[in-house]
């Protein structure tokens, strides 16, 4: 599958998500989507991340843009996650990381000396009409949320 290039239309993308059945990148049609991959559920830094996304989210609405999260934990992982988090908008389970290669977002890791291949933190802009017009990679929590909705702003 080849990976989406800035200024070029996202090809189709469906991936099961919270609340049941599977989302679809046409779901999103004729409004902004705002597309965040994070590497786990329930971990420090992708808590920090969604609660910062879900405090933004009525301004998001407001500039007529959508948020969806997307790590390789399965749905129930998901489920509590946005549960206990009180999460407004849909996570998609990307077991078999369909979306992360179409993004171009698995990248290797290391931890403790070991290493593996994992999602590095990274956040998608798509216009209303599914155009890629943003990208943050390498993504540090702190401001980034605030950053994005204010692109989501300027489409």
């Amino acid at each position: 599958m080849p990976k989406v290039e800035l200024g070029a239309k996202v090809p189709p993308i469906a991936l099961p998500a919270t609340g049941g059945g599977i989302w679809r990148l046409k779901d999103a049609a004729g409004r902004a989507l705002v597309i965040y991959f994070y590497p786990k559920d329930m971990t420090a830094g992708c808590t920090r991340e969604s609660r910062d996304f879900r405090d933004l989210h009525a301004a998001f609405r407001k500039a007529g843009a959508e948020i969806v999260g997307v790590s390789r934990d399965g749905i129930a992982s998901h489920e509590r996650f946005k549960v206990k988090e009180g999460l407004p908008f849909t996570l998609l389970a990307d077991e078999q990381e369909e979306a992360c290669k179409l993004f171009d977002v698995i990248r290797e890791k290391s931890l403790y000396g070991r290493k593996y291949l994992g999602i590095e933190r990274s956040t998608f802009l798509i216009d209303s009409k599914g155009v890629l017009r943003r990208e943050w990679r390498k993504v540090k929590v702190p401001g980034h949320a605030e950053e994005v909705l204010e692109a989501a702003k300027s489409l």
